[in-house]
């Protein structure tokens, strides 16, 4: 339930009188999140990590399918493994450097699979591929899939997918009758969501688009827009600005706005939030927890939207998640395409967020394009199914990929492609 203007000043109100209780309320919020984590961990005892390892695979497309994320051939992806003691082997598609798989071996190899708070201190905090590989470890091991160990029970998981055109404009040539026509395309396929981004100088172009994307979409169609805080090639907005914006993409029904203000700045979107009745989701570029308690303390966000690369990881996210429910607020996780974003479905279910993104980008292509090529190293089934605007929730246990372990031997390559953004900074 998203809180409404009267309850929201209320909030506010009693905010420096809460801060204790918002500790006090998290901590046993986190406790319980914990409990069946802990629970297995001391029914199998120490299962220790025996190698983490990182390698590339290319699997030669038999079609047209987009290029991949890091600009690599179609078909290459990086994977990262962490076998352990027992035999079971766990594996993530986010993605990891040799150096990072180095600076984690001494720290990791010999340790206990399931000491997951201890190794974020050690650094695990800054390796997201490696930290996803251990869940899905642990998942296996469990037998049931990481969104239940982490509380979760919902087997479908609400779905938006973003696209941004090309261009280092601001996407000026691109005019709204052509995101609508993607709108249609999506509508087509079954999505119900989709977000754009809003770079155009003149802001009530943006909002024109975000009225034809609806009118194309239909009954129970949503539009969201992203301005990405102070990536625009355009530069950050003044309050003002961001306030004219909301206004004018609140009128043509847009559902939310994404960080239009500074990262840093967490008492300009709450104000945006007083003054205005359109949502305001943020906390894509946040690392730890300290942002995301600055949020809850000034009321910046009504939607918060973790990064698992830059937050530190599966398990951090969901912290994220039980602070958001301790004070009424909503989830909606940030995104990624292809075989990696099944870590981001897994938390997003756990956490029963409003939305997960499916940051497509590239139009005209759809989210099932994007793992079309990776099939022969999934048994030839595509992990993701969608219905009605979600996506269901794959029954296999740990990240609920499928893997054909034969096939990621026989796809190996040498050499590793360049991986994702840098990691964050130490704490």
């Amino acid at each position: 339930m998203i809180i409404d203007k009267t309850n929201r000043r209320h909030m506010l109100a009693g905010l420096s009188a809460s801060g204790a209780l918002l500790a006090g309320g998290a901590a046993a919020a986190q406790t319980a999140m914990a409990a069946p984590l802990s629970k297995l961990k001391g029914e199998a005892q120490k299962i220790a990590i025996k190698s983490i390892t990182t390698f590339d695979v290319l699997v030669p497309p038999t079609g047209a399918v987009p290029a991949t994320r890091t600009g690599g051939p179609p078909g290459r992806t990086n994977v990262t493994c962490v076998e352990t003691a027992s035999g079971v082997k766990g594996y993530s598609f986010l993605g990891s450097t040799a150096q990072q798989i180095a600076a984690a071996q001494p720290v990791l190899v010999g340790a206990d699979l399931f000491d997951i708070e201890n190794h974020l201190k050690k650094g695990l905090i800054r390796w997201g591929g490696i930290e996803e590989a251990i869940w899905d470890a642990i998942g296996k091991i469990a037998g049931t899939p990481v969104a239940r160990l982490l509380g979760g029970s919902a087997v479908v998981q609400p779905v938006y997918v973003t696209y941004v055109w090309p261009g280092t404009n601001g996407q000026e040539t691109i005019t709204p009758k052509q995101q609508a026509e993607q709108a249609k395309l999506l509508r087509t396929a079954g999505f119900r969501a989709m977000k754009i981004q809003v770079f155009r100088r003149n802001t009530q172009i943006d909002a024109d688009a975000c009225a034809e994307i609806l009118s194309v979409g239909g009954p129970g169609f949503r539009v969201m827009v992203d301005r990405t805080a102070d990536r625009s090639p355009n530069g950050l907005w003044s309050y003002d600005q961001a306030l004219a914006a909301a206004h004018a993409l609140e009128k043509a029904g847009c559902y939310w706005l994404e960080e239009p203000l500074a990262r840093n700045d967490y008492e300009g979107p709450a104000r945006l939030r007083r003054e205005s009745k359109i949502i305001i989701a943020g906390g894509e570029g946040y690392h730890g927890l300290e942002p995301y308690k600055q949020c809850l303390i000034h009321g910046t966000y009504e939607i918060l939207q973790p990064e698992l690369r830059l937050v530190a990881g599966i398990w951090t996210a969901r912290k994220v998640g039980v602070l958001a429910e301790a004070w009424g607020l909503k989830t909606a996780p940030h995104g990624i395409s292809g075989l990696a974003w099944a870590g981001r479905l897994q938390v997003a279910a756990a956490m029963g967020s409003v939305y997960q993104e499916i940051a497509v980008l590239n139009p005209p292509w759809l989210p099932e394009d994007y793992c079309r090529a990776y099939l022969p190293l999934l048994h030839g089934q595509q992990p993701f199914q969608f219905k009605e605007g979600a996506c269901l929730v794959p029954p296999y246990p740990g990240l609920g990929l499928n893997i054909d372990e034969k096939a990621l031997t026989y796809y190996r390559v040498e050499g590793l492609q360049g991986i994702g953004p840098p990691a964050p900074p130490p704490e």
